[in-house]
């Protein structure tokens, strides 16, 4: 009777709402209401908040508005003849193929006359980044290394076994380097983006395959790499980002652990973050991973080839490798500190059940069983022998000396300009990145008038911020009294005149902070890039 009662309170209104109805009116009341209650679930558990779907909503509106339309096209338009005008200074292309083949030496003295346009003096370190080791022995080492293997393909392991050799102990070296276990493992990619883009689709289709995650998401602080952010588009996986702790510029951990949820297929902390050169509390992360049984992605690509010699050259740093109980994969350019050829990066795993989430693999295909490690099918086994080579000239030793160096100078610049007035340094560097900041005067101004100097350095944005990535090249006699003396000058010169807006290149990337709707920054970006692709038709 009692069961009777509490039932008629739930029928009861549900008898009121359908009486009198048809057949096709109930029908159609209850679909709805289904279907409606499904969309309002899924509407308040996306990963993304409602706030940024409406804000996004908003802005697309906006832009179908005339009177905005033309404003954004003419703002768009003035942006791209900028780009242009930049990229017809380099002359005229070849856009048709000559009906006679060149000879050697017209083909070899054009390479010249192409790689000798810019006016950048990257060999004598005046880059932030970019280039990290120039020696002409080395060039000449790895130029016959490369010649030797220029047409070897690892696809076929039956055919290049020595290519494939090299890259197993490419793999494992970098393996120990990182206190790798026994079982650790993993690949030669052709640089950073692409290790980080397999970290994640190993991990998308490791939790598809074990937790039955089909909505995966990434937990990240928003000073981790953008090549994360590239995976997520190219592989469906939501980036959810994390703010940074202020005053250390590393991510919050506790917000971190906030973010967690039941689709998240990976945690990453980096070591170090791009923007400023600090280190992620990896120890932490790890111990988060562990909690919630969630692998932990460390990206090592920009300093991994110096935090690995750095105690050994007499610096400490914290934890941070496969000896951290939870890191389950780590990512490290060789092409960067471990001063190889461009294209070559490490993708390591603390087993290979995540390696194996890795590979794509086709049973199906009539033209046979098909299996690869990597993005690309066919890979170029010159970079993997330049890379199995330089690793090999340098040793251990080797690298402990010229981390060693690096990070010597680096303190040097750091310690030189914190005591420069009017700027500041953003946290404490971990590796060879310092960041720089001002709270008087827009710091873009600094990066220009040192541009002038041709000094090239590296803009960040939120907060506004440039950066030099110290090389090599930097620790040459002079280069980094140089740098530092040259800051203070600028500075100095920009202090009689704080209020001064920036001009040129660097006001348009100051002003795009500005902009709220990101998709029209997108639009200025894209128009970059074509710029790239821009020919100018060669004329008789």
């Amino acid at each position: 009777m009692l069961l009777k009662t509490h039932l008629q309170l739930v029928t009861g209104p549900v008898d009121r709402v359908f009486a009198g109805k048809a057949p096709w009116q109930i029908v159609a009341i209850t679909t709805t209401t289904v279907l409606g209650a499904v969309w309002l679930w899924e509407l308040l558990n996306e990963d993304e908040s409602i706030y940024s779907r409406l804000r996004r909503k908003f802005f697309q509106l906006a832009r179908k508005v005339p009177a905005v339309q033309r404003k954004i096209t003419t703002e768009i338009n003035q942006i791209n003849d900028s780009f242009v005008r930049d990229a017809s200074q380099y002359g005229k292309f070849t856009t048709v193929l000559p009906n006679d083949g060149l000879h050697h030496d017209q083909i070899l003295q054009k390479v010249d006359d192409y790689l000798s346009l810019g006016h950048y003096k990257w060999k004598e370190g005046f880059i932030s980044g970019a280039v990290y080791y120039y020696d002409q022995d080395l060039v000449k080492l790895v130029t016959q290394v490369y010649g030797k293997a220029s047409y070897t393909n690892p696809l076929h392991p039956d055919v290049f076994p020595g290519i494939c050799k090299m890259e197993a102990e490419v793999v494992r070296m970098t393996a120990t380097l990182f206190n790798g276990p026994k079982e650790a493992c993993g690949t030669m990619t052709t640089g950073g983006t692409e290790s980080i883009m397999m970290a994640c689709k190993a991990y998308r289709d490791y939790g598809r395959s074990v937790k039955g995650i089909t909505k995966p998401n990434m937990v990240l602080s928003v000073t981790a790499h953008t090549a994360f952010d590239k995976s997520a588009k190219y592989l469906g996986i939501y980036t959810q980002t994390v703010p940074i702790d202020i005053a250390s510029t590393k991510v919050d951990v506790k917000k971190m652990e906030r973010a967690i949820n039941s689709n998240t297929i990976m945690l990453v902390g980096s070591a170090p973050n791009y923007p400023y050169g600090t280190m992620d509390d990896i120890v932490a992360i790890a111990k988060l991973g562990k909690k919630y049984n969630i692998p932990v992605h460390v990206d090592a690509c920009l300093g991994g080839f110096l935090i690995v010699f750095m105690r050994r050259a007499g610096y400490p740093v914290p934890p941070f490798d496969f000896s951290v109980d939870g890191v389950t994969s780590i990512s490290a350019d060789t092409h960067k500190y471990g001063f190889t050829p461009k294209g070559s990066s490490v993708i390591l795993y603390s087993d290979k059940v995540y390696r194996h989430h890795q590979y794509t693999v086709s049973t199906e295909w009539p033209g046979g069983v098909y299996g690869s490690p990597t993005v690309n099918g066919s890979r170029a086994g010159g970079v993997i022998a330049a890379t199995w080579a330089t690793m090999m000239n340098f040793g251990f030793d080797g690298y402990v000396e010229t981390t060693k160096r690096i990070i010597d100078t680096s303190r040097y610049i750091e310690s030189q300009l914190r005591k420069i007035g009017n700027i500041f340094i953003f946290g404490t560097p971990a590796t060879s990145v310092i960041a720089i900041g001002s709270k008087d005067f827009d710091i873009f101004r600094l990066s220009a008038e040192l541009n002038s100097l041709g000094w090239n350095l590296n803009s960040l944005q939120f907060p506004s911020g440039i950066h030099i990535c110290v090389t090599y090249m930097h620790t040459q006699d002079g280069i980094a009294d140089k740098f530092v003396n040259d800051v203070r000058s600028k500075v100095a010169l920009i202090m009689r005149n704080p209020e001064k807006p920036v001009e040129g290149k660097m006001a348009i990337y100051g002003v795009a902070q500005t902009v709220p709707d990101r998709e029209i920054v997108g639009e200025f970006t894209k128009c970059f890039i074509d710029s790239m692709y821009y020919t100018v038709e060669e004329t008789d």
